[in-house]
């Protein structure tokens, strides 16, 4: 399969793993967007993608932004050229946790609009961007990610699961109105996986105690790796995964069957788990 991926959120965690393995498999080139925060991260998913034959463009900007959007489809205009775009993942995650009312670290309208505009409108504003450039390929596949979150009333959790709810709405109405271009938009959701930022937050005892929790609430009795999510972002960017359109696909392992655990394990961390 020829063709771009546009990964937004590169560097590190879920969106270095999928840049990394759409390049081998299905053999998309990739145009990466990240904030600066991994630079070694950023160098190797440079190298992976090279190592497997694809071209790359790693941009360094603010992809959570409608002017960051604008600026980074111009780029990629200039890098691929038009309809060349099969894949589009928006792994973008910066937000804030916190009481909505109540509490030492009641949220403020700031972090409101940071959180709302990097998880939830920028999808729609690099989609917007994309097609006003003709830049998706026939058949594209644009997805967000999202997680449990969207269903519990975790603490401190409450406007990450409003911007992952806006998300859910973007997804249905967009793939309504590109659906009949032939394009599919979806969600994707997945369980806690372990990723630098996730390693930033918790010390290692902490980390062993979040894992134990999930292994109680995971059938499989553990975690989703990124490997994991990656290879399955690669099955919906291949023509098996294109009658999926709208959809919020749950890829957690039955772990929403046991969600009221988290709830109630305050030591894990909770809201940070995301």
């Amino acid at each position: 399969m020829s063709g771009w991926a546009v990964v937004l959120g590169a560097s590190a965690g879920t969106g270095a793993a999928v840049a990394t393995h759409v390049a081998r498999d299905p053999g998309l080139h990739v145009f990466g967007v990240h904030r600066g925060r991994y630079v070694e991260g950023a160098h190797a998913v440079e190298a992976e993608v090279r190592a497997a034959g694809r071209e790359v463009v790693m941009r360094t900007a603010d992809a959570g932004t409608a002017e960051g959007a604008e600026q980074g489809a111009d780029a990629l205009l200039a890098a691929a050229g038009k309809r060349s775009v099969r894949l589009v993942v928006h792994s973008i995650a910066s937000a804030s946790v916190g009481r909505l009312v109540h509490g030492e670290r009641t949220v403020v309208p700031r972090q409101v609009e940071k959180t709302f505009d990097a998880m939830a409108h920028s999808f729609l504003y690099w989609t917007q961007a994309l097609v006003a450039r003709e830049l998706l390929a026939p058949g594209a596949q644009i997805l967000g990610l999202t997680n449990p979150l969207s269903e519990s009333t975790l603490h401190n959790s409450g406007l990450i699961a409003a911007a992952k709810g806006a998300l859910e709405m973007y997804v249905r109405h967009l793939a309504m109105e590109l659906g009949p271009m032939g394009h599919r938009v979806n969600l994707l959701k997945f369980g806690t996986v372990v990723t630098p930022a996730l390693r930033h937050v918790f010390d290692e005892g902490a980390m062993r105690r979040v894992e134990a929790v999930h292994a109680r609430m995971i059938p499989a009795g553990r975690m989703v790796t990124l490997e994991e999510v990656a290879a399955f972002v690669a099955v919906l960017c291949k023509p098996a995964g294109a009658w999926f359109n709208g959809a919020t696909i749950d890829f957690t392992g039955g772990m929403t069957q046991h969600l009221l655990d988290l709830v109630m394990y305050p030591e894990a961390g909770g809201g940070a788990l995301w």
